[in-house]
């Protein structure tokens, strides 16, 4: 099993399809916050960190030559393993 540390940061991953999908779930949220509606929503990049759930820096791809940082927390499931959008820059 892998030796997973609470608090502890990874290291810059690729993306796969379980990091696109917290990114749809949280795109309206980054849609109200930057007043902004992105046709181009893909992932690329980012990092977790187990906390009570896990924090995500995620880098999007927004069209163009233009990119999101986004922060999201991911809730554990007996919270609701809700997507919340942290900030994004």
């Amino acid at each position: 099993m892998a030796d997973i540390k609470c608090g502890r940061s990874s290291g810059v991953k690729d993306a796969d399809e379980k990091i696109q999908k917290i990114c749809d779930e949280v795109k309206c949220q980054v849609e109200e916050k930057t007043n902004e509606t992105y046709e181009v929503f893909k992932a690329v990049q980012y990092k977790s960190q187990p906390v009570q759930g896990v924090n995500y820096a995620i880098r999007v791809h927004v069209g163009g030559d233009s990119y999101l940082l986004l922060r999201v927390w991911k809730k554990l499931p007996c919270y609701g393993g809700d997507a919340v959008l942290s900030s994004v820059q």
